[in-house]
Formats: structure tokens, C-alpha cells, sequence
């Protein structure tokens, strides 16, 4: 083996075999930020398997404070947290579901996937690959004082997508708005008005080329 082949053992996890920089376990993410912060490059990151998951075998997952209902199945590299998944959920891998927000039974939620706080998706609703909910219509980063925003600088709006709904791929749903039952979102509309229950609105803005009743 050459030079080039060696890595140290210090940019090792020991559970995973990964290099540091390419393992995502939770571990290994706060060992970093520990490093960074004692100002040390060298600490070698060692610890033991981790507790069997609660609901499957998915490895590299961050679930704080999560209420997952029987049957539910979360994929690796998901961050969950603060929310609700109902019975028998299917959860992609690398989405994320903020403090607040709700996912219902049988839903489907496919990978890359943001669900912010203030959403309550239903029962039995498909969400598509890299959709993104928005709670902020007028997002700033600072007050007119020019200091940091806080909770109390901005409006949470709630967003609803009732029973049955689909939301296509790569679709961005605006806050305050209601997703009817049986509606469909296709893929890459940006919605911005509530959407009537059985229809198919598609575009920018999302407009409605169909209603099924």
C-alpha cells in the first residue's frame, strides 16, 4: 500500500469503517462539532454499536422526540424530530420533518423531502421526491434593526394536505394553504392558493386543469 492509499486511523469512525468526512452517523456529527470546538484536530472517534432502532434496521438516522405510530418504517439519513408519523407511514431517506408538523397513516413520503413546522399532512397522502413546504411568505433573515430575527418577528402560516392527496415530485407548497382530499399536485407546481378537493392543478402558479369528482 503507498502513501496515498494510508489513512489514519483518526479519520476513522470505528463502528461504520467510514472516513470521517463521509460518515453521516450521528456519532461521528458530534464528535466534529466537539472537535471544532476544543480547537483539537486529532481526537479519533470511538464508540460502541448503537441501541437496535425502534422501528427498523436503518442506520444513520436523527430521531429526537419523535412520536412514530405501529408499523411505520423511517429510511436512513432522515431527520425527524419533534413530530407526529402515523401507523404504517413509509418515511424516504435524507427528509426531513421539523418540530410541530404531522404526517398521518399510510402516507408516503419519498426521498429529499422537507416538511417544516405548521404542516399537517393526512391519511393515505403521497408526497413526491424533493418537495419542499414553506411556513414564510416574506422570509428575512433580520429585523428592520437589522438584528436577527426571532420567533416573535414572523408569522408561522399552517399548511393542510387532506386525505388522499398527491403531491408530485419536486413540487413547493406555500403556507397557508389546504390541499384538498384526492387533489393532485403535479410535479414542479408552485401552490400557492388552496387547491379544490379532486383536483390536478400543475404549473407556476399551480393552476387547476382538472377536477374529479
Amino acid at each position: 500500500m503507498n502513501e496515498a492509499q494510508v489513512i489514519p486511523k483518526a479519520n476513522i469512525c470505528s463502528h461504520t469503517g467510514l472516513t470521517i468526512p463521509e460518515c453521516h452517523c450521528a456519532r461521528c456529527h458530534e464528535a466534529m462539532l466537539a472537535r471544532h470546538a476544543n480547537g483539537s484536530s486529532g481526537m479519533r472517534v470511538v464508540h460502541s454499536p448503537p441501541a437496535a432502532p425502534a422501528v427498523d434496521a436503518a442506520p444513520y438516522r436523527l430521531l429526537t422526540d419523535v412520536d412514530i405510530g405501529p408499523g411505520a418504517q423511517i429510511a436512513s439519513f432522515t431527520n425527524l424530530y419533534g413530530c407526529r408519523i402515523g401507523a404504517e407511514s413509509r418515511i424516504g431517506p435524507f427528509v426531513e420533518i421539523q418540530r410541530g408538523a404531522s404526517v398521518g397513516a399510510r402516507c408516503k413520503i419519498q426521498s429529499h423531502t422537507f416538511i417544516c413546522e405548521g404542516v399537517e399532512i393526512r391519511d393515505e397522502v403521497f408526497v413526491g421526491h424533493g418537495v419542499v413546504f414553506v411556513n414564510d411568505k416574506r422570509p428575512r433573515a433580520t429585523t428592520g434593526s437589522g438584528t436577527l430575527q426571532t420567533d416573535d418577528d414572523w408569522q408561522l402560516l399552517h399548511t393542510l394536505v387532506e386525505p388522499g392527496a398527491s403531491v408530485g415530485s419536486g413540487a413547493v407548497v406555500l403556507g397557508g394553504v389546504r390541499v384538498g382530499a384526492g387533489a393532485l399536485v403535479g410535479a414542479g407546481a408552485v401552490v400557492s392558493k388552496d387547491v379544490p378537493a379532486g383536483a390536478t392543478v400543475i404549473g407556476v402558479p399551480a393552476r387547476a386543469v382538472a377536477v374529479h369528482r
